[in-house]
């Protein structure tokens, strides 16, 4: 009895996902939950456990292909298949979701532009994904022209691009200027001389040439978090609103407290849970922050359910505390604490970045003073922290140093109107200043 490993979906907006590393090879034999390949998405960059145990019997997508969610990406059976366990799989059992490289052309012929030209389906419009619809609709282009590789005709971004490239090369010889953006073309081109002269290499590739430049690709998830920002500042109508906060009551609990979380629960006592708790307080209060948007429905979420963004080394994580109204002070701690270092670890599970309804995020750390976050989709909502400084402020007619922190919400203008925000910063700061919750 055979097994499918499925392509997992890493978040709501997540359409498809890449596979950057296979930890076995087919024939060899895995365990239950062990490591079994590496995704890259805009949401996460982490490991997959094995959904059974047995014999990897088949891999259907190899390393640095991209293929749709629920696509199956190999086969775990009872039996070894036959031949030698380490040998490559072959290219009649891959699922293909994206054009292969140059180191195999035989395996699958480029297709150009004009083969690819097949009428649309009967059955309508040909399945891609919302970020390739959308890409089809800047660039004027027929999806029913674009030969889709993926499971079942599914047209992957890199099906778009193969495409958009062959048509630029085919246009000039027909006489028709293809339509180019300012991004792709920062500076009119020479004059042609001669229909038989070569067309002038892309500028991206002169730059790279030429001076002390070096031109590296962005990696997969650096690609998929800018597509994500994109959409969203398409999507959403960003406002933003900057506060700033006394945290010298925090810093007096933490100063009281932190020994003892050390000591007695083996954790140390950061700043996000008392945000944590200040937030979800004044989400209670108004629930419109913690809504979404869906056509011209306004969806209240019921359950508060913490999205706390994690930086990395190549990129971004936003892992969600599901539920967060319903843990204790020191639960809170302890789901940031374990989110933090899985996310690190490539730990984190498909179920650990979806659903969440509200973003944090943190970059006082960092030393920035404060930011203007872009909304984390499809929530409206996103709380960016500054760092914490002690400076000179005015209280009750004299000068005195306080621990001050400025926060800054970035809100969708769409349901969120600016006095609903300002009021919602203010029960943040109200209860990060007057903090009286016993935390042990």
């Amino acid at each position: 009895m055979s097994t499918p490993i499925i392509m997992p979906q890493m978040g709501e907006s997540i359409a498809e996902g890449t596979i950057t590393k296979w930890f076995k090879k087919q024939g060899d034999r895995v365990d239950r939950d062990e490591p079994l390949f590496e995704i890259s998405t805009d949401k996460v960059d982490t490991e997959i456990p094995s959904p059974a145990a047995g014999v990897l019997t088949e891999i259907k997508v190899g390393e640095g292909e991209t293929v749709p969610i629920n696509t199956v990406v190999g086969v775990i059976g009872g039996e070894a298949t036959e031949g030698s366990p380490s040998e490559p799989f072959s290219s009649t059992q891959q699922i293909r979701a994206v054009s292969p490289g140059p180191s195999a052309p035989e395996q699958q012929p480029r297709v150009s532009s004009r083969e690819a030209r097949a009428p649309r389906r009967e059955t309508g419009e040909p399945r891609s994904s919302p970020l390739v619809r959308r890409m089809a609709r800047e660039q004027d282009i027929d999806l029913g022209q674009v030969r889709g590789t993926g499971a079942g005709g599914r047209i992957s971004k890199k099906d778009l691009v193969e495409f958009m490239k062959d048509r630029r090369r085919e246009t000039p010889a027909a006489g028709v200027k293809p339509r180019i953006t300012a991004a792709e073309e920062p500076s009119p081109p020479a004059p042609v001389a001669a229909a038989s002269t070569p067309a002038a290499p892309p500028a991206a590739a002169s730059i790279a040439q030429t001076g002390r430049v070096r031109s590296e690709p962005m990696s997969v998830m650096r690609r998929s978090i800018a597509e994500h920002m994109i959409l969203s500042r398409r999507t959403s109508a960003h406002v933003s609103t900057v506060w700033e906060a006394d945290m010298t009551s925090v810093e007096k609990v933490r100063k009281e407290y932190g020994a003892r979380f050390d000591k007695e629960e083996g954790v140390k006592l950061t700043y996000m849970p008392f945000f944590l708790r200040a937030v979800l307080h004044a989400l209670k209060a108004y629930p419109i922050v913690n809504a979404s948007v869906e056509g011209n429905n306004v969806l209240y979420k019921r359950d508060f359910n913490i999205s706390v963004a994690v930086a990395l080394e190549n990129g971004l994580i936003v892992p969600v505390i599901h539920r967060a109204d319903e843990k204790s002070f020191l639960g809170l701690q302890r789901a940031v604490n374990d989110l933090a270092t899985r996310a690190r670890d490539k730990k984190l599970k498909p179920e650990d970045v979806q659903g969440g309804t509200f973003t944090i995020t943190n970059p006082g750390p960092f030393g920035a003073l404060f930011g203007t976050p872009i909304i984390n989709q499809p929530q409206v909502a996103i709380l960016g922290l500054g760092a914490i400084h002690k400076r000179p402020v005015v209280v009750n007619d004299a000068i005195a140093v306080r621990s001050m922190v400025y926060m800054s919400l970035t809100f969708d203008h769409r349901i969120i109107d600016g006095a609903v925000a300002d009021q919602f910063m203010a029960e943040v700061r109200k209860r990060l200043e007057s903090w009286d919750e016993k935390i042990l």
